[in-house]
This record gives structure tokens, C-alpha cells and sequence, in this order.
């Protein structure tokens, strides 16, 4: 039976690879996929990770910018719903929520909204299906309980490590100044203060697309980087149980 999947995506600089490979990857498999932004305007990707930067070496793979631009022509990426319409109650819930990442600055609009972070509070209290990549964790860890607390205490999950975060940075701040540092704390730090009494898994020291790294807790999905994207994806189709 097809799913209905909605993935929310940034006004402007989400990640290519972490939108585009899920969307593929679900949609293939026979699940209705849909997008949804602040607005219910279609949104952008960051379009350095397009044609690389650091001498081209870190962005999206040549078959990863091949599935952004077929993604760009699919109509429900050029029709989105709204946060306010996610659903995580009713008859009409949707059965997976997904939170893509992405680094640059016009992220923030995304890892800041209120109503997004209050349906991802709803998800994660009618424990619905729900996958977060990279700074999709801020998204969970800024969502909070009606009683004003991290609705993600005490589960177990990843997110984009500081190894990596400052990594980026560290090779790229010369020139190119806070881009790959999206606030002066580290992705990995917030996580961890709203977790209480959970766990921050950083997976291998060393990432490499090559070797995958994701975590699932119960019906919570969670990965780094784009490199984890397919295995990601993946373990987003097994949770919502296959193909349709």
C-alpha cells in the first residue's frame, strides 16, 4: 500500500543530496512523496553544493546534481504543501515525515520555524515515522514537549558530528568565512544538551560514502551527512515497510 511521505525542505541552501536521494529512493518504490515549505512556495538548494567548493571537493556527486534537477521537474516539488499542513494525527496523517539538512545561512529560516518544530514534536509523541540527515537534527532538537521540554530526551540518535562541522569549516573559514558554521554552536553540542539522559552516536571518525552511517530508534531514522544518504533512505523505505 503507497504511504504518504512528506518531506520538508528550506525556503533557500538545503542539501541537495539529502532532498533528492530520499525523494528518489521513495518515490521509486511506489510511495506518494510530497514537499512542503514555510510557505508552501517551492524551495531552493544551496547552490554551492551543486559545483563544489574547497577546489571542488566537497558537494554533491555528478549522479546526486542529475537526481536534484529531475526532482526539480517532478510536480509535487513544484507544489508544496505548507508546515502548517503536515499532519502527524487523523485520518490523514502523513506516514513519514523527513528532515533534510544543509549548512549555509538561508537554513536558518528552516531550523528556527515554529510550526515545524511543533509537528515534529507531533511525531515524535504519536511515535509516527520520522527521519532526520545532518542539520535535520537541530530541527528535532529545538521541538518541544506542551511542557516546554526537548521532545527528543532520551532517544538515541545522530546527527552531523562536530568532527565533520568543524572539519568543513576549518578548511573553507579563510575564505569563505562562516558558511560551513551555521551558528557559533556546533550542530553536535545542541543535539546533545536536548537529548538529557539519550545518546549522540558520530559513527566512524572518517566519513566516506563508501561507509555509511545511520541510527534508528524505533521509529526515528537518523544520519550525518551526504554520504548517508542512500542507506538513509533506505532504512526510510524499510521503516514505512517497503515498497508499495
Amino acid at each position: 500500500m503507497s504511504k504518504r511521505v512528506v518531506i520538508a525542505v528550506a525556503t533557500r541552501d538545503f542539501d541537495p543530496t539529502e532532498v533528492a536521494v530520499p525523494w528518489r529512493v521513495l518515490s521509486a518504490a511506489g510511495h506518494d512523496v510530497v514537499f512542503a515549505s514555510a510557505d508552501g512556495h517551492p524551495g531552493a538548494c544551496d547552490p554551492l553544493m551543486l559545483t563544489g567548493v574547497f577546489f571542488g571537493q566537497i558537494g554533491a556527486l555528478r549522479e546526486n546534481v542529475a537526481l536534484y534537477e529531475e526532482m526539480l521537474a517532478c510536480p509535487a516539488f513544484a507544489s508544496p504543501i505548507s508546515f502548517a499542513d503536515i499532519q502527524f494525527e487523523g485520518d490523514h496523517a502523513h506516514d513519514l515525515l523527513v528532515l533534510p539538512g544543509g549548512h549555509a545561512q538561508g537554513m536558518r529560516q528552516y531550523l528556527e520555524d515554529p510550526v515545524l518544530q511543533e509537528k515534529v514534536a507531533g511525531f515524535l509523541a504519536a511515535d509516527r515515522p520520522l527521519g532526520s540527515i545532518c542539520h535535520g537534527a537541530v530541527v528535532l532538537a529545538r521541538a518541544m514537549t506542551p511542557e516546554g521540554t526537548p521532545a527528543l530526551a532520551g532517544r538515541t540518535i545522530t546527527g552531523l558530528p562536530k568532527s565533520m562541522e568543524m572539519g568543513a569549516w576549518l578548511l573553507t573559514c579563510s575564505y569563505m568565512g562562516s558558511y560551513f558554521r551555521t551558528y557559533p554552536e556546533w550542530v553536535q553540542d545542541e543535539v546533545r544538551g536536548a537529548l538529557g539522559d539519550g545518546v549522540f552516536e558520530t559513527g566512524p571518525l572518517i566519513p566516506t560514502y563508501g561507509n555509511p552511517f545511520v541510527v534508528r530508534d524505533g521509529n526515528l531514522v537518523t544520519a550525518r551527512w551526504p554520504g548517508d544518504a542512500q542507506r538513509f533512505a533506505e532504512q526510510l523505505l524499510d521503516l514505512i515497510g517497503g515498497p508499495a
